[in-house]
């Protein structure tokens, strides 16, 4: 039966969903993994202005989250991985399985194909020998055509192995990724397990599940919630939405002024049921990642949240409309503006260059201080010993 929710009770599921109103959901490792387990994935991106994407999606769901807790489940605990999932992301080491699918492709084809399968086994042995090793530890010069452009012989043939799943990210320094053989870092019995998934359907059908829970409530039709998932095409997209909603395995949603129905998992009942009660929770105010899981389709948000976001840091600087690197800002079941800030390292402060609000919002004492609290846990996760307007204003 179809369950139809208002405008604001879909943002409280959501948020409910995501553990961004109310009391913390997640904390510590533990949370961190929780809450890769319900994402599925999480976007990684290089750019570090004031923490890397997948570090702010965390600091904004996981109580006391410091920027180390990530690279020790990545790179020591190894209960974490890098790996494509919705373009470069971060998955549990579990969901290595699913993706076979991906890897036998790279086997098989890619980009400078030729020109990497002559230098592979060179790349595996001489890691083999040495341990870790980045592009530049190899001294090859060979220039070839690559996917974003053209690049080294070694750092294709490494991204190569890698795709394939001979290799893995041992480890980064800085944006230097470091690589090592799979077999020494994945257990056997999981390196080498059959895929659960039987056919091209079954895996289509798993991601499109994987990205549903992601962001908590999809719409059937095309979205870039559904990006990197290969051959996903509109008639496959309707099969496996009419078999999920057989199977019971995801409920569909309407919501008031939005002519398009939604869906959730199933097994978020209890969450939807909490908002179509109504039940108060604490809002809370938090600065959420450009690439946030919750954020992953804009036109819902929009369409939800009456919120029009856009990450510029690609739009050419006389078109942008606010700022290289800005970062939405919640506060209760509202997006109440968006901010631009930077970690000046060398002062340890985190400037708040520009602050833009909402239209209508009421910025009473209750609001800044929120604000003020909000951007002093944002500076102390950037371990910043201030917190800068630069403009001389106020929250």
């Amino acid at each position: 039966m179809q369950k139809t929710l208002t405008k604001q009770q879909a943002r409280r599921f959501l948020l409910r969903k995501h553990g961004l109103i109310g009391d913390y959901r997640f904390s510590s490792k533990q949370g961190i993994l929780g809450f890769v387990e319900q994402a599925g994935c999480i976007q990684f991106d290089p750019i570090d202005i004031c923490g890397r994407n997948a570090e702010l999606v965390l600091q904004s769901r996981v109580e006391g989250f410091r920027k180390p807790l990530l690279y020790e489940l990545l790179y020591e605990d190894r209960e974490l991985l890098d790996y494509f999932d919705k373009n470069l992301s971060i998955i549990r080491l579990g969901d290595w399985k699913y993706f076979e699918r991906s890897r036998r492709a790279h086997r098989m084809a890619g980009r400078g194909i030729e020109d990497v399968n002559k230098v592979a086994d060179h790349i595996m042995s001489s890691i083999r020998e040495r341990g870790p090793m980045c592009s530049k530890d190899f001294g090859l010069r060979q220039k070839v055509d690559w996917y974003w452009s053209d690049t080294n012989i070694a750092r294709a043939a490494l991204e190569t192995l890698y795709f394939r799943g001979d290799l893995i990210i041992h480890h980064k320094k800085g944006s230097i990724k470091y690589y090592a053989l799979a077999e020494d870092h994945i257990p056997a019995e999981l390196l080498h397990a059959e895929d659960p998934l039987k056919s091209d359907f079954d895996h289509l059908k798993w991601r499109a599940l994987r990205r549903i829970s992601s962001v908590g409530l999809l719409w059937n039709k095309a979205s870039d919630a559904f990006l990197n998932i290969r051959n996903f095409k509109s008639g496959e997209r309707e099969t496996i939405f009419k078999q999920l909603l057989e199977e019971e395995r995801i409920i569909e949603v309407a919501v008031e002024g939005v002519k398009e129905g939604l869906y959730c998992l199933k097994s978020d009942s209890g969450a939807l049921e909490s908002a179509l009660r109504d039940e108060d929770c604490a809002g809370r105010t938090e600065l959420l990642a450009p690439l946030d899981n919750l954020l992953w389709d804009r036109k819902l948000i929009r369409a939800i949240f009456d919120f029009d976001y856009k990450w510029e840091i690609y739009t050419p600087e006389e078109q942008r409309k606010y700022g290289y690197y800005v970062l939405p800002l919640l506060s209760g079941d509202r997006f109440i503006g968006r901010a631009e800030i930077v970690n000046d390292r060398k002062r340890r402060t985190l400037e708040v260059r520009r602050l833009w609000y909402e239209d209508g919002v009421a910025r009473d004492a209750r609001l800044r201080d929120a604000i003020a609290e909000c951007f002093q846990r944002f500076g102390e996760f950037n371990a910043c010993e201030a917190v800068e307007m630069m403009d001389g204003g106020r929250f």
